[in-house]
């Protein structure tokens, strides 16, 4: 099986198809690599598209240790570029891949022609991060002591899940189906690190307002977390756009597949063709 090795010697998983300009996809904490499947099979058409499991998601390795922090991830990103000599490439990520592609234009955005930001920012309120974390912590020692398929069972009609649940009930089932088999270790690991450590996104206003990739966000609005994340970044990101699809959730690519396609499509589109415009300094100065 294909993988790529990262600094610290992490063997990640990956696959690939298609030719043209590089898009690369970063799953979810409740995903994998699997889960970008109609997106390789829609955007391969035009593009060289590549799906990876993070570190923790066989079969992809399981380290131990405390080497699962937000730095790990959006590296490991990097080292599956690297590792295909690609230079730069678009980045669509959803939820932990979201961030791990925000990190990549905020620290090397050299390596980025563009970001799909989509379901971002779970958990960032200053108010209740320690909440948060606490809550991390404790789902971490879940997985833990009652594995992947107890939590799978429990986590599956979380608020916003639901609208996939509505909408989708066979593409549900088996998104959880795939969940309960992640490995356990992996899972708590990346909830303990990745998930309870990585700083809130309204700690690094300065560092947004200075990213120019070009940037689209996009949330379900039925996922109440993401909401004020999305909109922050909107005000701050200085070539952001924003999509909100009504009456979604958080599992946005598998839940709208077709809209999430044909959003994602448009925005690589205007970017390659140099029709995604950097907004006017001035405005963002005036938030």
């Amino acid at each position: 099986m294909p993988h790529a090795t990262t600094w610290d010697d992490v063997r990640i998983y990956f696959e690939e198809a298609g030719k043209g300009t590089p898009i690369i996809f970063l799953h979810e904490f409740a995903a994998d690599h699997t889960n970008w499947e109609p997106q390789m099979r829609y955007f391969s058409r035009g593009h060289r598209c590549i799906t990876y499991s993070a570190r923790g998601y066989t079969p992809s390795d399981v380290p131990a240790g405390e080497v699962y922090t937000y730095k790990h991830f959006y590296t490991d990103a990097l080292a599956v570029l690297d590792h295909l000599r690609i230079e730069r490439a678009h980045l669509v990520g959803l939820s932990m891949g979201a961030y791990s592609s925000l990190q990549i234009g905020l620290n090397a955005p050299e390596r980025a022609l563009s970001m799909t930001l989509a379901g971002v920012g779970s958990g960032s309120e200053i108010e209740n991060l320690d909440n948060w974390r606490k809550q991390c912590r404790a789902n971490a020692e879940q997985f833990e002591t009652l594995g992947s398929a107890d939590v799978a069972k429990v986590t599956r009609e979380a608020p916003s899940r639901i609208p996939f649940l509505v909408k989708d009930p066979r593409g549900h089932a088996d998104f959880y189906a795939a969940l309960a088999r992640h490995d356990a270790k992996g899972s708590a690991n990346t909830m303990r690190g990745f998930q309870a450590g990585r700083p809130s996104i309204y700690t690094m206003t300065d560092a947004i307002k200075a990213a120019a990739t070009p940037a689209l966000i996009i949330c379900g609005d039925e996922d109440d977390p993401c909401v004020g994340p999305s909109l922050f970044l909107k005000k701050h990101l200085p070539a952001a756009g924003l999509a909100m699809f009504p009456k979604s959730g958080h599992v946005l690519n598998l839940e709208e597949p077709a809209l999430f396609n044909e959003s994602v499509e448009r925005f690589v589109t205007l970017v390659e063709a140099g029709r995604w415009p950097v907004r006017d300094p001035r405005s963002l100065a005036a938030g």
